[in-house]
């Protein structure tokens, strides 16, 4: 089993870090403190094709990166910044992937060409106020009324709100989760503001209200109450994305912490020569090797048409996981200028705090994997 990269890949993995060490890394922190990622930026990334990842290129002018390349982008991006990184995850991913698995063929000649080309870019809205690791509590409904659909409840932690031109929702129907695709433009679609967020403050998490917003019938994704096992495998391949953002992440901080380790000079000499500094590191590197391979494997399966819900689950759990301890590791590092916003591990550290809530929290992963060893026994794994 030979996982090195093509040549292709590497070329590919050069071009995205020379676009985030270029265009991303000088706009992360401005866009931290403004609460938003610059128009600019995100146009730049359109024309680039990132937009576009997962599309084919016909008949969508899309990039049509195998899973594996993919990974290889979010991980450059989130090394810089990881509310853009996420901004790109969230509508290749959960957006633009599953609307090319799942959509009508009316409604992918509607949407893909522009989400494509950047124009309209995806949010995915399954999370409400009472629904989060539990989606089947979603109080957001749909009636049939003729030949289209109209949906009525609130929707939290949409990312990409406000910013997206379509809307993937999840409401329940005659009692079965029923997933649709709505473009902003649609009436009695609402963006709420902002959530207030610890970390990934340029990014955009809001809220979303529907009033008696009408679906046509060819925006149903899938079929009626198909949407609970759509958002279930938009998820899985979410999870090795998030990995991989993850993976970027701590990827990053490991090599702020050995900058600022070599310049940092206490008690006579660099404290990168005390053993306690050494350790933070070697340990810190050692996680996020044992990263990108859970992640290198996850995304192969998923090149090769292989189940991979476990090793997502696996991958995200582990990655989430190693993004907060190494960049809590870096922080302490720093000292007491790891707690100031002169230096950017600050804000990696804010950042990284999220990976083990969203797309399934710590505890989520912690089910699904005990699912899948518990397959074949007698032991139901519940939550």
């Amino acid at each position: 089993m030979d996982f090195s990269l093509t040549s292709e890949q590497q070329m590919f993995r050069q071009m995205f870090r020379d676009f985030a060490a270029r265009d991303v890394a000088k706009a992360a922190d401005q866009a931290d403190k403004q609460e938003e990622l610059p128009a600019r930026l995100l146009k730049r990334v359109a024309a680039q094709g990132f937009m576009a990842a997962l599309a084919p290129e016909e008949p969508y002018g899309g990039v049509g990166l195998d899973a594996v390349t993919y990974t290889l982008l979010l991980e450059a991006l989130s090394a810089e910044c990881m509310s853009a990184a996420l901004t790109i995850h969230v509508h290749n991913s959960l957006g633009l992937r599953t609307i090319l698995r799942h959509g009508s063929a009316a409604l992918q000649e509607a949407l893909v060409a522009e989400m494509a080309a950047g124009e309209r870019i995806a949010a995915f809205a399954l999370t409400e106020p009472a629904a989060g690791s539990d989606p089947t509590c979603l109080r957001t409904a749909a009636v049939r009324d003729g030949d289209a659909y109209v949906l009525k409840g609130e929707k939290s932690w949409v990312a990409n709100g406000g910013l997206a031109g379509v809307y993937l929702v999840f409401a329940q129907l005659d009692s079965r989760i029923t997933a649709f695709a709505l473009p902003a433009e649609t009436p009695g679609l609402v963006v709420g503001g902002r959530q207030k967020t610890l970390g990934l403050r340029a990014a955009a998490i809001t809220r979303l209200y529907l009033n008696d917003c009408r679906a046509p019938a060819e925006n149903l994704l899938g079929a009626e109450g198909q949407g609970y096992k759509i958002a279930l495998e938009a998820l899985d391949f979410g999870r090795v994305g998030l990995a991989a953002v993850a993976l970027g992440v701590g990827r990053r901080a490991v090599e702020l912490g050995v900058k600022f380790a070599a310049e940092r000079v206490q008690f006579g000499g660099p404290i990168g020569q005390k053993q306690a500094i050494q350790d933070y590191l070697a340990d810190a590197a050692a996680e996020v090797a044992a990263t990108e391979w859970l992640v290198r494997h996850a995304a192969w399966l998923a090149d090769s048409g292989k189940p991979f819900g476990q090793e997502a689950a696996i991958a995200k759990l582990f990655a989430s996981r190693m993004a907060a301890q190494v960049t809590n590791r870096i922080v302490q590092v720093h000292g007491g200028y790891g707690y100031i916003t002169d230096y950017p591990i600050e804000r990696y550290y804010r950042d990284a705090r999220s990976l083990e809530i969203m797309e399934g929290t710590t505890q989520v992963q912690q089910i699904v994997i005990a699912g899948g060893l518990f397959a074949g026994t007698n032991v139901r794994v519940r939550p």
